[in-house]
């Protein structure tokens, strides 16, 4: 199964490199050839020691040795050292402007294959079902969205380049090695297979550990943003203290958590700096040896503890790099969860109707995933043009009609219809759903811009006169022009800056500027006071007679002059007709618009 998951992600990940591979490619070059101008640099070291300054031969290509003895080439360098010290600094330059090509390759081509990533994700997520939203943490998805993708790129600009480097500098350390001496190349060479053990260890242990103290990381993230986006309800309900406790719980659990990882990742460093030290103690002592014995010249020893220097580092970081290697795996399928979640389909069989005919529920039945039925054999017309209301209580199924119009959800085969201008609205395309029909929440979201942005939000090309327009009908532009900024004012991130009311008169203001035939208020004169109320009422009637208005409500006095009401209870149509021809019979409308005191205020009406 994991070696399933892990060949899933080399396919998921190599989708996001497609047109970056060849900046990979170039680096991964350069990278070889920074490494080989280092292994080189201390070859001019030796050749100085043992045949310049010493006099055994030149080991250098046949062809070249010949011609650089019979010029006179030892006396030549013995009198000019500095030849020598150039033609080191000179390999030491080209490894330097080695690794920067090498650096700005992996720096170009992982970012841009990161950028591709960050894009891929946010728009999947645009296009993700509105089921889906709801059923994972906000939280937790910002922070696969940025610290997991930060794992990607931190693996992908190092640790990725660093294996392959790793690998390349082991092999050229090995050639050059048991060119100038076997038995020591093979005593350093003992060393890896024993790292590469206790690395892969190290990398089982610790793969699950990550992976557990990432979701615990994505659920801390997701309280914090809960509790942020929460802050009124928090305060207003004295729910710090608690808030607090809670956190400090989940902090402590994460805190544990990597502080196991602490543990782990000390012993693997402290096994890591234990087997280095034995390994340059042994070169050192063998090879000191074997020098004072003549089995390895001065130049060549120097050379090999170079070397041996150069091959610490990348055998103890190998264990680290299989450490990110695991992290990346889990941030990869933790992206992976979200990417390969289904979207919203738009078929190309679905149609696009005038949307202003008569809206039709037809038997309509609906239950959420896993949950009881909510709507039953539900049937009601709202024809084309007209108002209508819908009463019920907490549970009645009012909402459930407003995802469904808007294809939130969308009704299941067998479970009835509900059709458009005669087109079952399953087959008329989800954006253009959208576009035609506008809707209202009782909570509705603004955007951290201004008032005249939030109410522009679909049209934001629309002139200033008709944003003021759409919101004197929403009765909120006298609110608007007491601001010190007037319609500049900046809303606050979700509104906060404004009052419940006036968030849902921009919200009013809004959905008018969209222009759709069919409007949806969905409770969303709740926060308004009766006053106010009427006004909007009486200024939509005027701005909205042509389109399909759907009111509603728990207040009457919002729905009375709709030119039919649906009073719904326990998900089933209990009552259906005008507000007089409702007042007239005994039911559910009746005794609430006693209790709401509308019949006193017109002269016992009801009565």
């Amino acid at each position: 199964m994991k070696q399933r998951k892990n060949k899933g992600n080399l396919r998921f990940f190599g989708r996001f490199l497609k047109g970056f591979r060849w900046l990979f490619a170039l680096g991964a070059a350069a990278s070889v050839l920074s490494i080989l101008f280092n292994f080189l640099m201390p070859q001019v070291i030796r050749i100085t020691v043992d045949s310049v300054i010493g006099d055994e031969p030149f080991e250098l290509p046949a062809f070249l040795a010949e011609r650089l003895m019979a010029a006179g080439g030892r006396e030549l360098l013995r009198e000019n050292l500095w030849i020598c010290a150039v033609a080191a600094v000179a390999f030491a330059v080209l490894s330097g402007v080695s690794t920067y090509l090498y650096r700005l390759c992996i720096a170009r081509g992982s970012e841009g294959a990161v950028k591709s990533l960050r894009d891929a994700l946010y728009s999947h997520i645009q296009r993700l079902p509105y089921k889906w939203h709801i059923s994972v943490q906000t939280g937790d998805i910002i922070q696969r969205c940025t610290s997991d993708v930060d794992v990607v790129r931190n693996f992908l600009t190092t640790q990725l380049m660093e294996l392959f480097r790793t690998a390349a500098l082991v092999a050229l350390a090995m050639s050059f090695m048991y060119s100038m001496n076997g038995t020591l190349s093979t005593i350093a060479l003992a060393f890896v297979p024993v790292t590469v053990a206790y690395s892969a260890i190290y990398y089982s242990i610790i793969a699950r550990r990550f992976q557990v103290a990432d979701e615990a990381e994505g659920d801390l993230s997701a309280m914090v943003q809960e509790n942020l986006t929460g802050v009124r309800v928090v305060r207003a309900f004295g729910r710090e203290s608690y808030e607090i406790d809670r956190f400090e719980q989940k902090n402590e659990r994460f805190a544990r958590l990597w502080i196991r990882l602490g543990k782990v990742m000390g012993c693997y460093w402290g096994l890591g700096d234990l087997t280095t030290a034995v390994l340059v103690m042994t070169i050192v002592l063998v090879g000191s040896i074997f020098t004072i014995r003549g089995k390895i010249l001065l130049g060549e020893y120097l050379v090999f503890l170079y070397y041996t220097g150069m091959l610490t580092w990348p055998i103890r970081s190998f264990g680290r790099i299989l450490a990110d290697m695991s992290k990346m795996n889990v941030s990869l399928l933790r992206l992976r969860e979200i990417l390969e979640a289904e979207e919203e389909q738009e078929r190309e069989e679905d149609q696009t109707p005038d949307m202003s005919g008569d809206i039709v529920f037809s038997h309509v039945s609906f239950a959420y995933e896993g949950g009881k039925e909510i709507l039953h054999d539900l049937s009601f017309t709202i024809p084309a043009g007209s108002t209508f209301g819908i009463l019920g209580g907490t549970g009645s199924g009012k909402s459930t009609i407003t995802y469904l119009l808007t294809r939130l959800y969308d009704l299941p085969e067998g479970c009835g219809s509900i059709t458009v201008g005669g087109v079952d609205l399953r087959n008329i395309r989800l954006s253009h759903v959208r576009k035609n029909v506008g809707l209202v929440l009782q909570e509705p979201f603004l955007f951290s811009r201004t008032i005249a942005q939030n109410i522009a939000a679909f049209r934001p090309e629309a002139p200033f006169e008709e944003i003021r327009e759409a919101a004197k009908t929403a009765a909120l532009d006298e609110a608007v022009m007491g601001f010190s900024e007037g319609y500049d004012t900046i809303v606050g991130e979700r509104g906060v800056t404004l009052s419940g009311g006036q968030r849902q008169r921009v919200a009013i203001a809004r959905t008018l500027m969209q222009g759709a035939p069919v409007m949806i208020f969905d409770d969303s004169l709740s926060a308004v006071d009766t006053e106010t109320d009427q006004k909007i009422r009486a200024a939509l009637s005027e701005k909205t007679s042509r389109a399909t208005t759907v009111l509603i409500s728990h207040r009457i006095t919002t729905l009375r002059q709709a030119d039919c009401i649906l009073v719904l209870e326990d998900g089933r149509a209990a009552q259906l007709g005008t507000h007089e021809q409702l007042c007239a019979q005994e039911g559910i409308y009746r005794r609430i618009y006693r209790l709401q005191g509308a019949a006193e205020t017109e002269g016992g009406e009801a009565q």
